[in-house]
């Protein structure tokens, strides 16, 4: 397991734990994480103060606020493009889950949300989307902007510096270490259940399914 991989896990399991007890004593959330074959499976009740408003912009280059998703399920996942693994695990995690709801993934709108505003642009966006699901819709916006979306969603990240290969320090030479969580929003955007690492595809139609 790389550093990083590690980091974000343990980083996601902390964020577990902090979604739990937003939902209080009476919240009933019970999660089993990724130990052996089993995965991970959730269930919760009350509310969370999970979620929020927030303006951002699609890889279309196109102003997007939340109030935009209403009506739909919204699957959303914080990540950046030069996320080396998990990052794109959970993303294939994700598009299986879609394809296994089969017609009922019509009332669901995946998306990807970057912490990594600086780099990843909306065309770089528009790319690295397309690769895992064409329904996939990916989002990004200032510094400001995503900070504040991260912390209606709880959702941890920061810049780690890598050293470059020629010993000089460049400005992109960086990866962020950051939460690993899919969330998983109603229609009208209030915050249903979540993913820790570890839940496969089949769990993840199960549990969406539940709620549609």
């Amino acid at each position: 397991m790389t550093r990083n991989r590690l980091i974000i896990i343990v980083a996601a399991l902390a964020l577990a734990a902090i979604i739990a007890l937003a939902l209080g004593p009476s919240g009933g959330l019970v999660s089993k994480g990724p130990s052996g074959e089993g995965g991970a499976e959730v269930q919760t009740s009350g509310e969370a103060k999970v979620g929020g408003p927030f303006t951002l912009v699609d890889q279309t280059g196109k102003a997007v606020t939340d109030a935009d998703f209403r009506g739909k399920y919204m699957l959303i996942y914080f990540g950046f493009t030069f996320c080396p693994d998990v990052c794109p695990t959970e993303l294939q995690v994700m598009s299986g889950a879609l394809e296994k709801l089969a017609d009922k993934a019509a009332n669901v709108q995946p998306v990807f949300i970057t912490v990594d505003p600086e780099r990843d642009t909306p065309e770089i966006l528009s790319k690295y989307v397309r690769q895992f699901d064409p329904r996939l819709i990916g989002l990004t916006g200032s510094p400001e902007q995503i900070a504040a979306v991260a912390k209606e969603y709880r959702v941890y990240y920061g810049k780690v510096k890598e050293e470059a290969e020629d010993g000089q320090s460049h400005a992109d030479d960086y990866t962020v270490d950051h939460s690993s969580i899919v969330y998983l929003m109603g229609p009208d955007g209030k915050f249903l259940t979540f993913f820790p690492p570890g839940t496969s595809p089949e769990q993840m139609a199960e549990k969406i399914a539940s709620f549609l």
